[in-house]
This record gives structure tokens, C-alpha cells and sequence, in this order.
């Protein structure tokens, strides 16, 4: 089954509904940068994303650096933002 792209009106309106949540520069994918009080906590993060990813089979682009992790969000077989994007970027969101 194929993964559609969302609509521009579709991605303006769940990216004002997605708390902290921007459009990527120059890629459509969206971005978030979570800052935690130390390396440990970043990790654990990182961990609990991890088990959502793998459920959701849907994997994000992230990079950690100490207590700062930097997540990127779209769907390749979309080429771009998809409903995927939307409920991972929830998923985390409520961590």
C-alpha cells in the first residue's frame, strides 16, 4: 500500500497542532530539538523513541550530542511528510 504525501493544507494545519515541531530547511521533513538536563536523561529519550519507532516501524533521523537531541522526521517511501510523520512526531511528543 502506498504512503501519500500530505497535502499542503494538511501539513500547515498538523504542523500548528504539533507542539515544537518546524518545518525542515530545505527538506520536507519536519524537526524537533529536545534538551535534557544531561547526557543520561538525553539517552534515555533516545531509548523510549526507539521502542515507539520500532512499533510504529517508522524511524526517525536523530542525532545526540551530550544533553541536546536533534530528531527529523519524514517518510521515504512518501518522498516527504506523510500521516506517519504526524502520529510518530505525537508519539514523541508525548513522552
Amino acid at each position: 500500500m502506498a504512503v501519500e504525501k500530505l497535502s499542503e493544507e494538511e501539513r500547515k494545519s498538523w504542523l500548528d497542532a504539533l507542539d515544537g515541531w518546524e518545518m525542515a530547511e530545505g527538506r520536507d521533513a519536519i524537526e524537533r530539538t529536545f534538551k535534557f538536563k544531561d547526557f543520561s536523561e538525553a539517552w534515555g529519550f533516545m531509548s523510549r523513541v526507539a521502542l515507539i519507532a520500532e512499533k510504529h516501524d517508522h524511524h526517525p533521523e536523530w542525532s545526540n550530542v551530550y544533553n541536546t537531541v536533534e530528531i527529523a522526521l519524514t517518510t521515504h517511501d512518501a518522498d516527504g511528510l506523510s500521516h506517519r510523520d504526524v502520529k510518530m512526531a505525537k508519539a514523541i511528543n508525548a513522552l
